[in-house]
């Protein structure tokens, strides 16, 4: 990769920090147990909503983070392997129908895709018997914060200043500072050049989740999606004779995929790895250390065929809650999944009603 100039060191370091935010956002929950020093009232998801509202702008009809993304279909090919780590019928060796969807980190829905640092990609895999799971991945291995009250105190540093309309460096550094465990991801971030397309980048569970087998063996896993199609960075990260025109094109991702699928499916390898002795599993600001991959197992192949926009599309009225689980797998007590779910929820509730009351078809 050739060396970055300065002004595009600076255009990385105000990506990082507002990808910082809008994963915080994306992740965030807190219950009535928190408090905000000199607030009137404890902390709900509807205020914290409230918050990412007021940072984001109000976009009736779409999410509250993520709000730009494309539907996506296809399935699993499971190859059987997975049936070691967990009974769920998903991982019997066939083929599950799934609905997904490609987003980047925001909560508007006409953002730039340049100024998006990570990928996101959230599946629903419906099994035969009925049963669902459902899934968000990030392209980035770890989380910024561990507790929904060190998301809290983030989103409130990233507020913007009325003065300058821009969020107060000093403030968002006495956050870190009190943070240190934000250092992962930071660090992360600055060494690894967002992909230059949906389907080129892998993807991670973040969290960690309880697997049981049909022996009653428990284990908890992180799972990855590995692309077949091999990794490029984004054009600003690349060598110049090596960047793409698309990257002038503010949906560049969308259009990408779209184009990409024109000639053929694309695909990557479901990847489970267990965790072991010693391994923190509630806690998503900490990576597993490397050898656990020399005993990752690959559970099979997903597909992507079709790609349809979000405002029609099958992922539309999904609720892509990381606690919608199938038999065999489990939410680990990683306060985040709980944090997920409930904002997860506020944010359908808010844009289907909104939908309902407006008639507004969008996500």
């Amino acid at each position: 990769m050739s060396r970055l100039s300065h002004s595009q060191v600076l255009f990385r370091y105000a990506c990082i920090a507002l990808t910082l935010a809008a994963l915080a956002a994306a992740f965030a929950w807190t219950a009535g147990w928190i408090h905000w020093p000199g607030a009137q009232a404890a902390l709900t998801p509807s205020r914290l909503i409230d918050a990412f509202e007021r940072s984001a702008g109000k976009h009736p009809g779409f999410r509250r983070n993520h709000a730009k993304g494309i539907c996506v279909s296809g399935y699993f090919d499971s190859n059987g392997n997975g049936a070691a780590l967990s009974r769920a019928s998903v991982f019997e060796r066939g083929r599950t129908p799934l609905i997904g969807r490609f987003s980047a980190p925001g909560g508007n829905p006409a953002e730039d895709d340049a100024n998006t640092t990570v990928r996101s990609f959230a599946l629903l895999f419906a099994m035969r018997d009925g049963e669902q799971w459902r899934t968000g991945m990030n392209s980035a291995p770890v989380f910024a914060v561990r507790t929904p009250q060190a998301v809290y105190e983030l989103q409130e540093a990233m507020q913007n200043d009325k003065r300058t309309g821009r969020p107060d460096a000093a403030r968002l550094d006495a956050f870190f500072a009190q943070h240190p465990e934000t250092n992962a991801l930071r660090d992360w971030l600055a060494a690894h050049p967002p992909a230059s397309a949906f389907y080129n980048a892998r993807y991670y569970s973040i969290d960690a989740f309880r697997f049981t087998n049909a022996s009653g063996d428990v284990r908890f896993v992180r799972w990855s999606v590995v692309p077949d199609a091999p990794y490029a960075p984004y054009a600003p990260y690349a060598p110049v004779d090596t960047r793409s025109p698309s990257a002038s094109d503010p949906d560049f991702l969308a259009h990408g995929l779209r184009v990409r699928l024109q000639s053929g499916p694309v695909s990557w390898h479901l990847m489970l790895t267990p965790a072991g002795a010693g391994d923190p599993v509630d806690d998503a600001t900490r990576a597993w250390p490397a050898e656990r991959e020399r005993h990752r197992v690959d559970a099979g192949t997903i597909v992507i065929d079709h790609a349809q926009a979000q405002i029609d599309g099958a992922c539309r009225d999904i609720n892509f809650d990381p606690t919608v689980l199938p038999v065999g797998i489990a939410p680990s007590d990683d306060p985040l999944l709980a944090a997920r779910a409930a904002a997860y929820a506020e944010s359908f509730d808010r844009r289907t009603s909104e939908e309902a009351q407006a008639g507004v078809k969008g996500h």
